[in-house]
């Protein structure tokens, strides 16, 4: 089987077929990362440009690990560093770019649909690593990856997802993911960090944070995302962390085998607790492992994809 794209836009448009088959390839490239010589010769031969205009540290780290260890040859661009700050605009930008012949292009834009807009104009593979609030699909299947490693499935499972549910793009590919894959999500937070249609979302929605953890096998804690808030969304932080952190006694009415899971950065004292950060039943700093394996996944499936092409063009 093969991905139906040559880019990674989004999990909207993945079927479940393809997602099991990212799972499965990462799940098998895993292996190279506990090799004394972590790398193999897949993408020797291609480039990838990493463009990311907006900051980044897992997600960009996590990408150049997986490119290197799959021995493409990297270019990085920050919009810092580049002449998006002189006003080039981002099509002139690709065109630059492009002229280097690269294979894929990674990107993380604030604007939502800009890696969809660059797929329309590129002869490269496109790969979004987050549009605006919009998706953040290799986040969604490195945490789907996550979930799966320990349960040994996603069908069935209760997930859920507690926080700033309105500016997270990371919620919404996991809700996409997630449901497509036959689990169950549960979403919480404020009124005023729910997305106003959120019944469109086939999400159960529970406004306390006891009621949506409660007998869960996952729990995901999101970041307040003070930098996309243009009003006041609850009266203070210390106020939300009262009615919605990770406590241990939030965490302690889950199943007994949940997981307690973040996509980073984490506001420690805030969405999430120390202790619970730190505790037995947190994953996330294998979520960031398990990063590198679903990038290296998504760039080996992608790099078939255009050999496909390219050979049948």
């Amino acid at each position: 089987m093969r991905l139906s794209s040559r880019h990674l836009l989004g999990i909207d448009g993945l079927s479940r077929e393809e997602i099991a088959l990212i799972l499965d390839t990462a799940e098998s490239l895993a292996e190279v990362g506990t090799r004394d010589i972590k790398k193999v010769p897949t993408l020797r031969g291609k480039t990838v440009v990493n463009f990311f205009v907006e900051p980044s540290t897992r997600t960009r780290s996590s990408f150049e690990l997986a490119e290197k260890r799959l021995s493409a040859d990297t270019i990085n661009f920050s919009a810092s560093t580049s002449s998006f700050t002189k006003g080039e605009t981002l099509i002139d930008t690709l065109r630059t770019l492009e002229a280097m012949a690269p294979h894929f292009v990674v990107i993380r834009h604030s604007q939502p649909g800009s890696p969809h807009f660059l797929a329309r104009h590129s002869a490269s593979s496109i790969i979004n690593a987050g549009d605006g609030a919009h998706e953040h699909p290799t986040q969604a299947l490195l945490d789907a990856y996550t979930i799966r490693k320990h349960k040994g499935r996603l069908e069935g499972l209760r997930v859920a997802i507690v926080g700033d549910i309105l500016h997270s793009r990371v919620a919404r590919s996991n809700i996409m993911l997630l449901k497509t894959m036959g689990a169950e999500v549960v979403l919480c937070g404020p009124p005023t960090l729910l997305p106003h249609s959120i019944e469109l979302f086939g999400c159960e929605v529970a406004y306390r944070a006891e009621q949506a953890i409660e007998g869960a096998d996952v729990v995901m804690a999101l970041r307040i995302q003070r930098e996309r808030m243009t009003a006041g969304y609850f009266p203070s932080l210390r106020e939300y962390a009262q009615l919605y952190a990770l406590t241990p006694e939030r965490v302690r009415t889950a199943a007994s085998d949940v997981i307690v899971m973040h996509p980073g950065p984490m506001n420690r004292g805030v969405e999430i607790s120390g202790p619970v950060a730190d505790g037995t039943e947190s994953v996330i700093l294998e979520q960031v492992t398990n990063g590198i394996a679903v990038r290296m996944a998504v760039l080996y499936l992608l790099a078939g994809e255009a050999g496909r092409e390219e050979t049948t063009a």
